[in-house]
């Protein structure tokens, strides 16, 4: 894995309907580091109580809360057809480009079936796929 700087993103207006999005400040290689989730590690069981959609579970013990807006990747929208996906490494989050990401393109990853379930579904998915198709 290719770990670089942050400073080759940044948070923008993302389309009608999402905020604020993050967004390549340069060409990405695939398979290279763009941003790291971070925030406090809380239980896993008591994460599971709260209202806010910034967690991230690591495993079954423990969760980060990536509330904090210094937490860049925070501000990764969701697509059906990400160019992004975490890893998780000694208890940290990566999030790496799965392909050639250009200038200007916003970063994505698939929250996965339980977040888009619970959040996304009720008010429809306005990824670049669903506006197009339907999932």
């Amino acid at each position: 894995m290719n770990r670089t700087s942050c400073e080759q993103v940044s948070v923008h207006r993302s389309r009608s309907g999402l905020g604020r999005g993050l967004f390549a400040e340069q060409n990405i290689p695939a398979g290279e580091c763009v941003a790291e989730y971070t925030g406090v590690h809380i239980p896993t069981r008591y994460a599971d109580t709260l209202k806010t959609r910034y967690l991230f579970a690591l495993d079954d013990e423990w969760t980060i809360d990536g509330s904090a807006r210094d937490n860049l990747a925070r501000y990764i929208n969701h697509s059906c057809m990400p160019n992004c996906e975490a890893e998780i490494h000694d208890g940290r989050i990566y999030i790496l480009s799965t392909r050639d990401i250009a200038l200007g393109e916003e970063l994505t990853i698939d929250y996965g079936d339980e977040y888009f379930d619970e959040f996304i579904r009720p008010h429809g998915c306005k990824c670049v796929r669903c506006l197009t198709h339907s999932r």
